[in-house]
C-alpha cells in the first residue's frame, strides 16, 4: 500500500466547502470578512461557482469571468486553493427560453417547465452546445489559474428524460447492445409473455407511467440507459475542460447510495471521487451509533469506486440541512466525530455545503459555517475551527488508503432488478438495507470492509459477503467459484443467482449459473414471512436467531448444515449451510436472520479466513488506513462511558499522546493513533 497524494500544493487535508461569492458582489464587506474567517476556520479551500451560470452569462454571448478571477486572486493570496465547478447543474431562465428542448420530459410526457435543478435533457444537442461553450469559456478565463486544484463537473447528477431526442436514443442504445438483433432482445426480455413482442427497435418506448412497464428487461435497460447517456454528457464536460487544462484532475459529488445511475459506471471518467453525505443524526429510530455505522457504509461505497486511493467528502453540514423531514441540529461533538470518520473511512478532505448562508433561495435556512447572525462567536464556527486544526494534525494521514481484507458486493443492476421483480413482499425486500446490515455486523467485530461491484478483482480479499445477489452479471458465477477454489469465504444469502444480466430466470434450480456445486444445494421454494408470522434458525450449539421477511426451503448435495428451522412445514430443514470447495468455503444463508445470528456466520467464516477479530468494547467503532510505513488506526466511543482499548501501541495524532499499551477514550471522542509497521 502506498500513499497517493491527490493535491501536492496543500499539505495536508483540505478543508472547507461550497463558496458562493457571486451572491454577495454587492457586499465587498462580506467577502473580505470571508476571508478573515476562512483564515480563521483552518479553511484551505473552497468550491466555486457551482451554480453561477446567471453570473457568469446573464444574457446570451455576455460573458463576466472577470469577478470570478478577483475572488480567486485573493483566495490564492491568503493560502486558500480553488475547486472550480463548472455551472451546468442548473440553468438561467434565459436559455430555457431560448431552447425548450433543454428541458426534461417528465414519464407521464410532459414536460417540464423552467424551474428547479439537475431537470435538463442529457440528449439536447442544444443544450449540449452550450453546456460546451460555457465550459470551454470558463476554462479559458480561469482554468490556467494557479489556485486550481480540481474541476467540480456541474453537480449531483441524476434524473431521467422522456423527451423524443432521449427515446430515439434509447432505441440506438438497444440496437447497438443487442447488436441490431431484435429477435435476440425478444428472447432475452422474453416478450411473448402478454404478447409484447417487438418487430422493429423503433416501436419500444421507454417506460412511460402509462406505458409498458411489465418487462423487466426493459426497465433495467432504461436505467443503464440513463447511466449511459448521463456518463457521456459529463464526458463531453470533461473534455472541454481538458481541452484547455489537462493537468487538473476531475471529479463530481455523488450521493448516497443513490438509486438513479450505476455509480461503478458512472465514475469510470472521473480521476477521483467524491460524495456529499447528510446523514439523519439524532433521528428516532436509531441509536448515534448506528447512524454513524450506516454513514461508514456510505463512505466505503464510495471509496470502493477507486480503490487504492482516497476519496473527498466533498459536501456535509456543520449544523443541519433543510429538506429531511425533521431537520436536527448536530448535538455538541457530533461535527467532530462525523468529520474525522470520514477521513477514517478513507477521505482525504472535509468540506461543508455551504461556507455562508444566502439571504434566499431554496437554501436560506440550509446550514453553513457562517450564519445569518454574520459572526463567528457561534458553536458552529467554533466546531468547524476545531476540525480545522484536527486536520491539520492529521497531515500524516494523508494520501493513504484503506485496506480492507473483507468486501460486500454490492451491484446497482441487482438492485435496479430486485426492485422490479415482481415476488416476495414488495415492500419488504430491503436490498440496501440488508447490504448496510452486512456491513454493519462485520464493523461490529471490528473488520474493515470494501463495498464493490461484482465485477472488481476479488483477489485481494479473503472474504467476500454477497447478500441478495439477485442478478449475476456474465463471468461472475466463474469468478466466484475461482475465488472460493483458492482459498476464500463466500457468504451468500437467500435470493441469490436468481435471474442473469438480462433478468431471465436460470433453469435448474436456483441459486444458478453454476453456484448450485459451489454452495452445494439448491433453493426448491421461498417462503415469505408475514411480519406477525414467526420462525427461527436453531444452530448446533443450541443458539437461535429470529427470521424476518424471507426463507427459502434448502435442499443439500454435499453441504454441511449449520442451522435448522424450528417451526412451520419445513421444521428441521437447513436454514443455513456451509460447503468446503477447493481450499476455501461456501456459505449459504437460506433465511434472513436477526443481526446476532449472521454476526455468529461471520465469526465463524472470518476464523476460517485467518482475518484478525480485535476485542473492541461496547460502542467503540475503529478504522484502519496505511501508507505502506505506518497503520493509522482510528476509534470513535459512541458511548455514555469511558472505554477501554487493550493492546494500543503507538501515538495519538490528535493529542501528540503516547499511547503504550492501553487507550481510555472519553465518551463522543476519538482517537487516530499511528503505529510504525513491524
Amino acid at each position: 500500500m502506498k500513499k497517493k497524494i491527490l493535491f501536492p500544493q496543500i499539505s495536508g487535508m483540505i478543508h472547507g466547502g461550497d463558496y458562493n461569492p457571486d451572491q454577495w458582489l454587492d457586499r465587498p464587506d462580506i467577502l473580505e470578512e470571508d476571508l478573515r474567517l476562512m483564515k480563521k476556520a483552518g479553511v484551505n479551500c473552497v468550491s466555486l461557482g457551482i451554480f453561477a451560470w446567471s453570473a457568469y452569462e446573464p444574457a446570451e454571448g455576455e460573458f463576466h469571468f472577470r469577478w470570478l478571477t478577483d475572488i480567486m486572486d485573493r483566495l490564492y493570496d491568503n493560502g486558500i486553493y480553488t475547486v472550480l465547478a463548472t455551472p451546468s447543474g442548473a440553468r438561467p431562465a434565459w436559455l430555457d427560453a431560448a431552447y425548450p428542448e433543454a428541458m426534461r420530459v417528465a414519464e407521464n410526457g410532459l414536460r417540464d417547465r423552467h424551474g428547479l435543478r439537475h431537470n435538463h435533457c442529457m440528449s439536447s444537442p442544444a443544450y449540449r452546445e452550450k453546456v460546451k461553450i460555457m465550459d470551454t469559456r470558463l476554462a479559458e478565463a480561469a482554468g490556467r489559474h494557479p489556485g486550481v486544484i480540481l474541476w467540480h463537473i456541474s453537480n449531483e447528477f441524476g434524473g431521467e428524460c422522456y423527451c423524443p431526442l432521449c427515446q430515439n436514443k434509447f432505441r440506438e442504445y438497444l440496437k447497438n447492445r443487442f447488436h441490431n438483433n431484435i429477435e435476440e432482445l425478444n428472447r432475452q426480455w422474453w416478450t411473448s409473455f402478454w404478447s409484447h413482442t417487438y418487430t422493429d427497435f423503433s416501436q419500444i418506448e421507454p417506460p412511460f407511467s402509462n406505458g409498458e412497464r411489465s418487462v423487466p428487461g426493459l426497465l433495467l435497460e432504461w436505467r443503464r440507459f440513463t447511466t449511459w447517456n448521463t456518463t457521456d454528457f459529463m464526458q463531453q464536460e470533461i473534455d472541454a475542460v481538458r481541452r484547455i487544462t489537462p493537468d487538473i484532475p476531475v471529479t463530481t459529488n455523488l450521493m448516497e447510495l443513490y438509486e438513479g445511475l450505476d455509480y461503478h459506471e458512472f465514475s469510470k471518467p472521473l480521476d477521483l471521487v467524491s460524495w456529499d453525505s447528510y446523514p439523519r443524526y439524532h433521528n428516532d429510530q436509531e441509536t448515534l451509533e448506528q447512524t454513524a455505522a450506516r454513514t461508514a457504509f456510505q463512505h466505503a461505497s464510495i471509496r470502493g469506486l477507486k480503490q487504492e486511493q482516497p476519496f473527498l467528502l466533498m459536501e456535509s453540514t456543520p449544523s443541519q440541512v433543510n429538506w429531511q423531514p425533521f431537520n436536527k441540529l448536530k448535538r455538541p461533538g457530533v461535527h467532530k466525530l462525523s468529520c474525522l470518520q470520514a477521513v477514517a473511512c478513507g477521505s482525504d478532505s472535509v468540506q461543508y455545503f455551504q461556507w455562508r448562508k444566502g439571504r434566499g433561495g431554496a437554501e436560506q435556512f440550509h446550514g453553513a459555517v457562517m450564519d445569518h447572525l454574520g459572526t463567528d462567536n457561534t458553536r458552529t464556527f467554533r466546531e468547524v475551527a476545531e476540525v480545522g486544526r484536527l486536520l491539520q494534525k492529521l497531515a500524516p494521514v494523508t494520501g493513504s488508503p484503506v485496506k480492507a481484507q473483507a468486501a460486500i458486493l454490492y451491484d446497482c443492476d441487482n438492485r435496479w432488478a430486485i426492485k422490479d421483480m415482481q415476488g416476495l413482499s414488495q415492500s419488504g425486500k430491503q436490498y440496501e438495507e440488508t447490504l448496510y446490515l452486512q456491513y454493519q455486523s462485520l464493523m461490529q467485530l471490528g473488520v474493515e470492509t470494501d463495498v464493490i461491484s461484482s465485477l472488481e478483482d476479488f483477489s485481494g480479499y479473503r472474504l467476500l459477503a454477497a447478500p441478495m445477489l439477485y442478478l449475476l452479471h456474465e463471468g461472475v458465477a466463474e469468478r466466484l467459484i475461482k475465488f472460493v477454489e483458492q482459498g476464500g469465504q463466500l457468504i451468500a444469502t437467500y435470493l441469490t443467482g436468481y435471474v442473469n444480466e438480462h433478468t431471465l430466470c436460470y433453469l435448474g434450480g436456483f441459486p444458478g449459473g453454476g453456484l448450485r456445486r459451489l454452495f452445494g444445494l439448491y433453493s426448491e421454494e421461498i417462503d415469505t414471512l408475514y411480519p406477525t408470522d414467526t420462525n427461527s434458525a436453531r444452530f448446533a450449539d443450541g443458539d437461535c436467531s429470529v427470521i424476518h421477511d424471507f426463507a427459502e426451503i434448502l435442499k443439500l448435495e454435499g453441504a454441511e448444515v449449520l442451522a435448522e428451522y424450528t417451526d412451520d412445514f419445513y421444521a428441521g430443514s437447513p436454514a443455513a449451510a456451509k460447503n468446503k470447495f477447493g481450499s476455501g468455503t461456501a456459505w449459504y444463508v437460506g433465511a434472513r436472520l436477526a443481526q446476532a445470528g449472521m454476526e455468529k456466520i461471520y465469526r465463524m467464516a472470518l476464523e476460517d479466513a485467518g482475518i484478525e477479530i480485535p476485542a473492541l468494547p461496547r460502542h467503540v467503532e475503529m478504522h484502519r488506513r496505511s501508507d505502506g510505513k505506518h497503520n493509522f488506526v482510528f476509534y470513535f466511543n459512541y458511548g455514555s462511558q469511558n472505554a477501554v482499548i487493550e493492546h494500543c501501541l503507538g501515538t495519538d495524532l490528535l493529542t501528540d499522546r503516547k499511547i503504550n499499551g492501553t487507550l481510555v477514550l472519553p465518551p463522543m471522542e476519538c482517537a487516530a493513533v499511528m503505529q510504525p509497521l513491524r
